[in-house]
């Protein structure tokens, strides 16, 4: 069995009625480990980002996204996100309730 990755960290910024704003801090090869998204969201890389994206059906795929971007997707969305770069790497999620 491969030894288990380090654990992103995520600390909620904003919980209110309305939104769930959280930062993700991961070191290299850290993981979010997997997970559903119960809400619409939004992701701002606030540094350069280099993610490795596990899904359901076993398939991987490795995305890059600058920092400053963003990107959104749908409620419904499983997958475990890992730091597949050697810096560490911070994102911030936005969850619209």
């Amino acid at each position: 069995m491969p030894p288990a990755r380090q654990q992103a960290t995520a600390t909620i910024l904003v919980d209110d009625d309305r939104v769930r704003v959280t930062r993700f801090d991961f070191a290299p090869g850290a993981e979010t480990g997997w997970h559903r998204h119960g809400h619409d969201y939004v992701v701002t890389p606030v540094t350069d980002c280099r993610m490795l994206l596990e899904e359901p059906d076993g398939t991987s795929r490795e995305v890059a996204m600058p920092a400053g971007a963003a990107y959104r997707r749908q409620e419904g969305v499983e997958h475990n996100v890992i730091n597949a770069g050697d810096t560490a790497m911070t994102f911030v999620e936005t969850e619209l309730k």
